[in-house]
């Protein structure tokens, strides 16, 4: 079995970053793309071995276990290998015959570990089974990718061009209802696999801009509404702008400032239900006359004796 230098592969230094070595495999992968490449055989085993490479150097544990055994990997084919299991027990435990030692394969492999985990480490997926060896398919990584929105966006929908790993740009659909913290996945849109193996896929992870008007609690939303002195006194209807046009609403007479009013209906569509939605909670601000005309003030006068002399 031939021993791979992955980060040869990717043509990246052995202390590259996680960044350095994510861009040389963008730029690998879209210079040996199969559909880039169309009926290039070569071209086609070059892109699974960017693949395969990205796959270890992109997961900091399997770097780590790449890199601790990855010289063992070649002084075992210098004596020959692949030669079996025996030939890697003699690299490993000496000519003169195994030294015990107990080791716990968790410590070894991480909490994964197993003999399964130890021939794919070896092996590089390859296990042995019935004298023969079998390539196995692997599932690609997963992305995730965090996405910024209006409100608005969020109430109507709204779509985005994301690149993929392979460096084809693709629009996805973000639904009515996301809120800040939804996770929506995109099935296939991942990491290509191996060996066959199917994509991973992509989660975007979503943030609602704050709204200088509404506020946002679940599905509900919350907005102050300014009604002046005298239609909270007399009463009276006041328009009210909401996520999809206006309404009138009614303010019953002696409303208090910090009234709070509620429109069933009219807050954020619901995650994976659109057809239904949260309410929306109004909150009074009773405004007071800053500027009074002399008849104002001898009115408001007057007011305020009537209101003493009935107390």
């Amino acid at each position: 079995m031939e021993y791979k230098d992955y980060y040869k592969i990717l043509g990246v230094d052995r202390n590259a970053t996680q960044e350095e070595i994510k861009k040389a495999y963008r730029r690998l992968a879209r210079q040996y793309h199969p559909d880039m490449n169309p009926g290039d055989k070569a071209a086609e085993e070059r892109f699974k071995e960017i693949n395969e490479a990205y796959e270890v150097l992109s997961d900091p544990e399997k770097r780590r276990r790449y890199d601790q055994f990855g010289a063992d990997w070649n002084r075992w084919q210098a004596r020959g290998g692949p030669g079996g299991f025996d030939d890697f027990a003699r690299q490993w435990f000496g000519q003169a015959g195994p030294h015990v030692q107990y080791v716990d394969l968790d410590e070894l492999f991480g909490q994964a570990g197993s003999l399964g985990d130890l021939f794919e480490l070896l092996f590089g997926g390859v296990r042995p089974r019935a004298g023969a060896r079998r390539t196995t398919t692997m599932k690609g990584q997963d992305v995730e990718m965090p996405v910024e929105i209006t409100l608005e966006e969020a109430f109507h929908g709204t779509t985005r061009q994301v690149e993929r790993a392979d460096g084809r740009v693709v629009t996805v659909k973000i639904p009515p209802g996301a809120h800040t913290g939804s996770r929506i996945r995109f099935a296939g849109l991942g990491h290509p696999g191996l060996f066959g193996g199917p994509p991973g896929d992509l989660y975007l992870t979503v943030t609602v801009k704050p709204h200088p008007v509404f506020r946002v609690e679940g599905s509900d939303l919350w907005r102050d509404l300014p009604v002046d002195l005298y239609t909270a006194v007399l009463g009276g209807e006041v328009p009210v702008e909401t996520m999809d046009g206006t309404v009138m609403l009614k303010i019953p007479p002696g409303t208090s400032c910090g009234a709070k009013f509620r429109l069933r209906g009219k807050g954020m569509p619901r995650p994976g239900n659109a057809e239904r939605r949260g309410d929306l909670y109004v909150v009074v601000h009773v405004q007071v006359p800053q500027r009074l005309s002399p008849r104002e003030r001898e009115l408001f006068e007057e007011l305020a004796r009537l209101y003493r002399n009935r107390r």
